[in-house]
């Protein structure tokens, strides 16, 4: 028997039994639409947060300092743009442009994530829009028991502080990165970075990209190549110009190149420069940098990943062509063993970087699962 069908949790917490109620949600709720933004009272920083229908920065928009429409604790809903989209707010705010506000005696916690994944969808004819009366007739599932719901709630609330927490690290250690970068690397109009490894003194050289490398380009995978990619490891790495993964695609019988440079030529990313090791295929959004004289290094694409975006044509669909990387000059170090030490601290850097990203996703993907059976 499906437990779930019955309204029964598959997980939960000792000495709580029978099956939760669904009820609409204007039944037990106060649902207010948030209304337009008082400019005058508007403030960069304050005491009162001011919400409006994004899921950017919280959508917090700016602050007022002695005023506030929805006493804390209460539930947010974007109204607009991703409609449905709840989350708890624990300080009192306003909330403004297309946000609904739901104050509640339910525990925020849950029933933020109650109407998360009620995922409710309606007709429109016009521009999509979440309403009061709308969302008055969500149907949530509650469970029997008021404590119940507290023990949930308070167990997201810790689950979600500990994602913040290893978010904040990860941000932490790519901030660390950048500001490491730009002391490891000369300033503009200089040729000695303000800090390096020690026993080296010489100064970094220009060099021009197509005077140290051999300029190339991906190739396109046929329907039948891409059809044959696996998200489990066959032989090859496959990379393209996504940003997610490091531009991973998944796993080819096939390699192009064997330890290079490439460079996104084209889109949203174009620039993005990566250091790629060992055997790989590259798709054709990818522009290659070959040598075989040592320059092909962690460091060296890192230092060209700093200013490459400065060449990117923004002229339409974004572009950095071979033509155009190939004028590019760079600072390097003229030993190519300061290039070596330079390449392992940052690699070292980015597999710590690396493991904090992993271990995030391992805690969102542990959430995930223990929500799919906490909630009916």
């Amino acid at each position: 028997m499906d437990n779930k069908k019955n309204g029964i949790p598959k997980l939960r917490f000792p000495g709580f039994t029978g099956a939760w109620e669904q009820r609409k949600l204007g039944e037990t709720s106060k649902i207010t639409a948030g209304g337009d933004v008082d400019k005058e009272k508007l403030l960069p920083y304050g005491k009162f947060p001011v919400i409006a229908n994004a899921l950017t920065n919280d959508g917090i928009v700016g602050y007022y300092n002695d005023d506030y429409r929805i006493t804390a604790p209460a539930v947010t809903v974007t109204g607009r743009g991703e409609i449905g989209k709840a989350k708890s707010r624990k300080i009192n705010f306003t909330p403004v442009v297309r946000l609904l506000a739901v104050e509640s005696k339910h525990n925020v916690d849950f029933l933020a994530e109650a109407i998360n994944r009620s995922r409710v969808v309606f007709e429109s004819t016009g521009v999509p829009q979440l309403t009061v009366p709308k969302l008055s007739n969500y149907r949530i599932l509650f469970p029997n028991s008021v404590d119940e719901e507290t023990k949930i709630g308070n167990f997201l609330q810790q689950f979600d502080t500990l994602i913040a927490l290893h978010q904040r690290k990860l941000e932490h250690l790519q901030e660390q990165k950048k500001g490491l970068l730009q002391k490891m690397f000369p300033k503009n109009g200089e040729t000695v970075p303000e800090v390096r490894f020690p026993g080296f003194t010489d100064a970094w050289e220009q060099r021009k990209i197509s005077d140290i490398f051999t300029i190339m380009r991906g190739q396109v995978l046929a329907t039948t190549d891409t059809s044959e990619i696996r998200t489990k490891e066959m032989c090859f790495p496959v990379y393209s110009s996504q940003t997610k993964n490091d531009g991973l695609m998944g796993y080819y019988n096939k390699y192009l190149f064997d330890t290079a440079i490439t460079w996104t030529t084209d889109g949203a990313n174009a620039g993005t420069v990566n250091y790629r090791k060992g055997k790989f295929y590259s798709t054709n959004v990818n522009g290659v940098l070959l040598s075989n004289e040592g320059y092909v290094s962690k460091a060296v694409a890192e230092i060209l990943n700093t200013v490459a975006w400065r060449y990117v044509s923004r002229v339409g669909n974004p572009k950095l062509m071979n033509n155009v990387m190939a004028g590019i000059v760079i600072s390097i170090p003229s030993s190519f063993k300061e290039q070596d030490k330079i390449s392992e601290l940052l690699t070292d850097f980015d597999c710590l970087i690396a493991l904090h990203q992993r271990k995030l996703e391992h805690l969102e993907l542990m959430k995930k699962g223990l929500l799919q059976q906490m909630f009916v």
